[in-house]
């Protein structure tokens, strides 16, 4: 019995695809049609180049995944993708059909038997072991002055890295708010896959897919969009932000409960740093985000009041005060001035240790890092 639908097989590394081919488990599911993928997580994040189906068309997938956003898997946002256990992803395609009942109903075999599939039954761990395949690591050279790092002119997939600039000593003032995300923002919000993959060693062109999934306050209707307050028109999100940034404007993103949450998607961090994100105030983050806006040089803050979310107006100029006496459990204050001549002055709290406050200081953990290895 062969698969009815595309049955696609993601090892996940290198140390699976050698126990599950030493153990037989491989041959298995070739046997049946599967098409064994990269020992890697890229189809989960939208690394699949599709050749079945246009982009547009509405169909439907079902993974094992743990994720399932539009667009996540294919960059198609007509596809309907559920999530399902291994045994009903492979039972599904071995049906061709999503009503099938494989608990209850048989399969028709190419020669007109039927065949039912009995509960799922493996070992907790492989008895032989895990193998781990072949190594990938390839040694650093023992002079590593000797190594020249070759980008080629023009290249849209590789960019040198440009060190942040570091903290100038004084409060971050005249912010402009870029958005209020509403709601759910997670690093897949932040920074989309899928398509955008390609520019991972990019920094410049990945990040103009900063915020494009983001639900901002206030543009209620188009997500991945902001109001430009020089003129009051709405453009998307990174464009917005690199106008800003060529004109010397930097900008605050207020976030809601959980901000970040999701992959520890260090782009999400570097993007808006890059874009001239100064500061990131939220009513509570997910933990690994809030760390990487740390590692960026970007001031991760929260409301010490999570109602003052509301006060934050579309065309608001922001102030960060306090910074000469940033220290642990040392609260800041952030305020709001607002187009009509009133100001609001909230309380807002940081987990910054003393050396997360170096990565600040420093303009980010890297540039920490070097100064210390010249030193």
């Amino acid at each position: 019995m062969t698969v009815r639908s595309p049955l696609l097989i993601t090892p996940g590394s290198e140390q699976v695809r050698a126990t599950i081919e030493r153990d037989g488990l491989l041959a298995d599911l070739e046997s049946i049609g599967a098409t064994v993928l990269a020992n890697a997580c890229g189809p989960c994040i939208g690394q699949w180049q599709r050749d079945d189906v246009e982009k547009g068309t509405p169909n439907t997938i079902v993974t094992s995944f743990n994720r399932n956003f539009p667009a996540r898997n294919d960059s198609n946002p007509s596809t309907m993708a559920f999530i399902g256990s291994p045994e009903t992803v492979v039972a599904f395609a071995l049906a061709g059909r999503l009503d099938f009942d494989f608990t209850r109903e048989a399969i028709a075999a190419a020669d007109g038997t039927e065949v039912r599939l009995g509960a799922p039954s493996a070992e907790t761990l492989p008895a032989e072991g895990f193998d781990p395949g072949e190594s990938g690591f390839v040694a650093p050279a023992a002079d590593p002055s000797t190594v020249e790092v070759v980008v080629a002119p023009g290249s849209e997939r590789l960019e040198r890295l440009t060190p942040f600039a570091a903290w100038d000593g004084s409060d971050i003032t005249r912010l402009r708010v870029l958005l209020k995300a509403a709601g759910k923002c997670t690093t897949d919000h932040i920074s989309p896959a899928g398509r955008w993959l390609r520019y991972r060693g990019h920094l410049t062109n990945i990040s103009a897919n900063m915020f494009l999934g983001a639900n901002n306050a206030f543009v209620t209707d188009r997500p991945g969009h902001g109001v430009d307050v020089r003129d009051g028109s709405i453009a998307s999100l990174p464009d917005l932000a690199r106008a800003y940034k060529s004109e010397g404007i930097e900008w605050i993103a207020v976030g809601d409960e959980n901000y970040g949450e999701g992959s520890s998607r260090e782009h999400a961090a570097m993007e808006p740093r890059y874009m001239g994100g100064r500061a990131v105030l939220v009513r509570s983050f997910a933990r690994i985000h809030e760390a990487n806006l740390k590692k960026q040089g970007v001031l991760p803050l929260t409301f010490a009041d999570p109602a003052d979310y509301e006060k934050v107006r579309v065309d608001d100029s922001v102030d960060v005060v306090g910074l000469a006496d940033l220290a642990p459990g040392r609260a800041l204050s952030v305020v709001l001035h607002h187009a009509d001549g009133t100001a609001d002055e909230l309380v807002v709290n940081h987990t910054m240790s003393d050396e997360h406050i170096a990565w600040f200081k420093a303009g980010s953990a890297l540039n920490l890092l070097a100064a210390q290895k010249r030193h």
